[in-house]
């Protein structure tokens, strides 16, 4: 019992490792996401939901087209207040949050295969859950998840306790007798 307890805090400690790794310790945004932008006393300049298009960019007041593939939100905050310090408020106040994460995909030997919305703390195991269940034919030692977008996808193989990060592609291939 206290080695299966040790098991998992081992496990839950490198998935946490494994999300800070992906992410360089914060979130990054791309395509799909969707995010709140608030400006402290500014309601015209504050949006509940903003969702970054299929290149990972919105356009925003005073400022254009912002290319927040990526970048962090805290990154984009910065962006954000500075360009609104470029003659439109002295010294603007910006949060960004994100509201909804972008998907992770499961094809291959699920009951449901498809794009599911990205939920913190995911793992392979729950995802495939959501996707509900495993067929006669999968195997849990032939799974694969692509990570990384556009030049730096990369796939590596997973097992049970992986931790899911968003945007992930999930193949669960058969296995064989």
């Amino acid at each position: 019992m206290i080695r299966r307890l040790f098991l998992s805090l081992i496990t839950l400690v490198f998935c946490q490792l494994a999300v800070a790794e992906t992410s360089g310790g914060q979130y990054q945004l791309a395509s799909g996401d969707v995010v709140r932008i608030q400006v402290y006393g500014e309601p015209d300049l504050s949006f509940e939901e903003i969702r970054l298009n299929d290149a990972g960019t919105f356009t925003y007041p005073f400022v254009g087209q912002i290319d927040a593939r990526g970048k962090t939100p805290n990154q984009i905050e910065d962006l954000i207040a500075n360009k609104l310090k470029e003659g439109y408020l002295k010294d603007p106040r910006v949060t960004v949050a994100v509201v909804t994460y972008r998907e992770f995909y499961i094809s291959g030997e699920v009951q449901k295969p498809g794009g599911y919305p990205y939920q913190p703390g995911l793992t392979l195991q729950r995802a495939i859950a959501l996707a509900g269940g495993l067929t006669e034919r999968a195997s849990t030692k032939r799974v694969t998840i692509v990570r990384g977008t556009g030049e730096t996808r990369q796939g590596e193989k997973a097992t049970l306790e992986t931790a899911i990060l968003p945007g992930d592609t999930i193949t669960i291939e058969q296995g064989f007798f």
